[in-house]
């Protein structure tokens, strides 16, 4: 099934925007709130609204990857997930001119994306948007919650993916941290 959202930034919005940080590239200005919303979800006020589609075909795994991660992920919203990141990425024109199994190779195989993140689950709840197609600034965003005391591991995560061979592909990333109140 797929789920449509709209990252909207402005004055309105349960989450309480902490920071924005450019990552890679120009960073994106910086509301007082994001709302997460449906597809065509805007407001009047809105500095920028960013769209996605998660769900349907999962790029990049295999079934048994796809299965593992399934049964360890929490679901968004939980109640003590107060703290969120909102992480779009642009992957360079490099990138993408790569074929899908050369992609999966950087993405798994080199750089063990899903088998090295494993350890940060059920801690960190996360979501994946595609949105290069949707969005076309962007192609992906991502989306985690966790609880304040799962901050510093999550910090510890974001490091690690950082550092990997998939990241010298992204050609701008943005880093929003996000309170719910």
């Amino acid at each position: 099934m797929l789920t449509r959202a709209t990252f909207v930034g402005g004055a309105t919005g349960p989450w309480r925007v902490e920071r924005v940080r450019a990552v890679i590239g120009e960073a994106l200005p910086a509301p007082e709130r994001v709302l997460v919303a449906g597809a065509d979800a805007t407001a009047p006020e809105a500095l920028w609204a960013l769209r996605g589609v998660a769900g349907g075909h999962a790029r990049y795994l295999t079934r048994a990857e796809k299965t593992q991660l399934d049964a360890l992920s929490p679901p968004l919203d939980r109640p003590e997930a107060t703290c969120a990141a909102l992480i779009p990425i642009r992957k360079s024109p490099e990138w993408w001119s790569l074929a899908q199994d050369e992609r999966r190779a950087v993405f798994e195989e080199e750089t063990h994306h899903v088998a090295d993140t494993l350890a940060w689950l059920p801690r960190i709840a996360r979501r994946l948007y595609h949105a290069r197609e949707v969005d076309g600034r962007w192609d992906f965003l991502t989306w985690f919650e966790f609880a304040p005391e799962h901050a510093a591991a999550f910090d510890e995560l974001l490091g690690l993916l950082r550092e990997r061979a998939e990241w010298r592909f992204v050609d701008r990333e943005v880093e929003l941290r996000l309170r719910r109140d």
